[in-house]
C-alpha cells in the first residue's frame, strides 16, 4: 500500500513548519492568516478527481438523529424542538431550543479545542480573538462558506476485527492502533491519496444502537464515557499527518480513544484541532455506507459536507452525504 502523497508538504518530522513554533505544529503553512487548516488540501483538482468517484448514483446521508445520542454525553443540552404554529394560517415553523451543536454528528471546528501547553487555538489565535462577532477568528462560517467536498475513504475496522477474531468493546476505552488502520485498508484494496477525507467505523454507534433506554442512560452517566477509537501517541499523529488526511471522522464520541490517559500521550484533539487545523468529525452515521461498501468492495466515494453558516460557530452537524 502506497500513498500518492504531495512531496512539498513537510513530513510529521520536519514538524513544526516555522522556527519558534510549537511542536508539531502547522501554522503558517497556508499563510499566517488561514482559518481553514487542512481542507486546504481540497483542491479544485481533487474535488474534480472525487466528483468521477460516483458511478451508481448511491447517497448516503451520514448525519445522524439529532435527537441521539439520547441522553447526550458530557452533560450536554438536550434538542428540544418546537412546531410553531402561526395564528390564522395553515403554516408552521421549526424553533429548537438548547440547541448544542455537539450533541449528535458533529465536526469539531478549530475554536473547540486549544492546546493547552500554548495558550492558543490554530494559527497562533488566541482566546481573545474568539468572539463570536465580525472579526472572530478560526469561526465555523469559514469553513462553511468553502465547503467540504473531496474523496472520503471509509476503514471499517468493526468489521475487519470481526473477520480477525478480534473482540470488540466499543464502550471501553479500546485503543485501534496504526497497524491495524493499515491492515484494514491493504483488505479493502484502498490506497491514500493527499487530501483524502478519512472516515473509520468502530462499531461504536452498532453497539450503543443495540442497548435499550436504561443502558443509554447508564453510559451516559460516566463521566467521562469509555469509547473505543484510534490509539493516542505519535504513532498515530506520524499516519495522519504524513498521509496528508484533509479532515478525520468516526462513528464513535471523540475518533480517538476516550479519555485520554495524562502523561502517556497528548490528547490528539490538542494537536488536530489547533497545531494543525485538522477538522474531527465525531458520530458520524456509517452504518448503511458500510454495508455498501462492504458489498460492492468499493470503500472510496465522493463525499460532502455543509457545515452551518455561523458567525463564531465552535461546532456543527456536518450534514454529510457519501455519493457512491
Amino acid at each position: 500500500m502506497t500513498n500518492k502523497r504531495d512531496e512539498h508538504l513537510p513530513d510529521f518530522d520536519a514538524l513544526p513548519v516555522k522556527p519558534g513554533n510549537p511542536p508539531n505544529s502547522a501554522w503558517g503553512l497556508w499563510g499566517e492568516d488561514d482559518e481553514v487548516g487542512t481542507l486546504n488540501l481540497l483542491t479544485e483538482e481533487r474535488v474534480l478527481a472525487a466528483a468521477g468517484l460516483v458511478r451508481t448514483g448511491k447517497i448516503f446521508a451520514l448525519n445522524w438523529e439529532l435527537e441521539l445520542p439520547d441522553p447526550p454525553f458530557f452533560r450536554r443540552e438536550k434538542l428540544r424542538h418546537q412546531i410553531k404554529r402561526m395564528p390564522g394560517r395553515l403554516v408552521n415553523e421549526d424553533v429548537y431550543h438548547d440547541f448544542n451543536t455537539q450533541s449528535s454528528s458533529q465536526w469539531d471546528g478549530l475554536t473547540h479545542y486549544g492546546n493547552t501547553p500554548h495558550q492558543a487555538f490554530y494559527n497562533g489565535v488566541i482566546a481573545a480573538d474568539i468572539t463570536g462577532q465580525p472579526g472572530t477568528r478560526n469561526g465555523m462560517q469559514v469553513w462553511a462558506r468553502r465547503g467540504i467536498a473531496g474523496r472520503g475513504i471509509l476503514l471499517d475496522y468493526a468489521r475487519w476485527a470481526e473477520a480477525n477474531d478480534i473482540a470488540l468493546q466499543p464502550n471501553t476505552r479500546q485503543e485501534i492502533p496504526v497497524s491495524h488502520l493499515e491492515a484494514v485498508a491493504q483488505t479493502q484494496g484502498l490506497t491514500f491519496q493527499t487530501g483524502d477525507i478519512l472516515v473509520v467505523r468502530t462499531g461504536w454507534m452498532k453497539w450503543y444502537l443495540e442497548q435499550d433506554q436504561a443502558g443509554r442512560i447508564t453510559y451516559a452517566d460516566q463521566m467521562p464515557p469509555q469509547v473505543m477509537g484510534v490509539a493516542q501517541g505519535d504513532e498515530t499523529l506520524r499516519f495522519l499527518w504524513n498521509n496528508h488526511f484533509a479532515a478525520v471522522a468516526s462513528d464513535n464520541v471523540a475518533f480517538e480513544a476516550f479519555p485520554a490517559i495524562p502523561g502517556m500521550a497528548p490528547f490528539m484533539h490538542q494537536t488536530l484541532l489547533p497545531l494543525w487545523g485538522m477538522p474531527i468529525g465525531e458520530m458520524f452515521y456509517l452504518e448503511a455506507l458500510a454495508d455498501d461498501c462492504a458489498q460492492d468492495k468499493r470503500y472510496e466515494f465522493f463525499m460532502t459536507s455543509a457545515p452551518l453558516n455561523k458567525l463564531g460557530g465552535v461546532a456543527s452537524p456536518p450534514n454529510a452525504l457519501a455519493l457512491k
